[in-house]
């Protein structure tokens, strides 16, 4: 189960990841107005919220005293690369949490603000809570490049092509009916690591 969420996580990292590759300096802190969330700020949120949800998890309550969550929506980066180095803190911090799960803790009561959850069930909140935002990203980035994007999944005018080459890919495959609903990266790594 570890190994899954991991493999997980890594897949969302991932499209961060690549979005960041795409963008400038200065589209990193692109805002479409005064209300909205710059891409930075997103990651100053995500990676706050990964500080303090996974910093010493089984013991301490994940939401840490020392967070200011509204602090999260100020941008207070000025480069890019401050950006990034902060998205690979909170990340870091969240496996090296998980590396701690195991079978005998997977369902121990941990606190977030005073609520129990069992450690599965915070996982799963942040395996929603993140991917939310990231797709935030990937949207932002893709409006901000326009033309210039290269895509993360599907092409668009070649689903087709894509399901045709799943297909003949997993032909015979008794378990194929499980691939990922939510993952469309054409990457055989993630696909065949859901049909556990």
């Amino acid at each position: 189960m570890k190994e899954l969420f991991i493999k997980r996580f890594h897949y969302y990292k991932s499209l961060g990841d690549k979005s960041f590759e795409q963008l400038s300096e200065e589209q990193m802190f692109w805002q479409f107005n005064e209300e909205s969330n710059s891409i930075a700020v997103i990651v100053k949120h995500i990676a706050g919220n990964m500080l303090s949800r996974w910093t010493h998890f089984l013991t301490e309550d994940g939401e840490k005293q020392n967070r200011n969550r509204d602090e999260e929506f100020i941008n207070t980066f000025k480069t890019k690369q401050e950006v990034i180095d902060f998205w690979e803190k909170g990340w870091k911090c969240l496996f090296d949490a998980l590396d701690l799960i195991n079978d005998e803790n997977l369902y121990t009561t941990i606190y977030i603000r005073g609520e129990g959850h069992p450690v599965i069930d915070a996982v799963f909140r942040q395996l929603a809570h993140y991917p939310y935002h990231i797709g935030q990203i990937v949207y932002i980035a893709k409006m901000i490049t326009n033309a210039d994007w290269e895509t993360l999944s599907i092409p668009r005018n070649k689903s087709q092509e894509f399901n045709a080459e799943m297909k003949k890919k997993f032909e015979g495959d008794e378990l194929n009916a499980n691939s990922s609903p939510v993952c469309f990266e054409n990457n055989p790594e993630v696909r065949d690591d859901y049909k556990q």
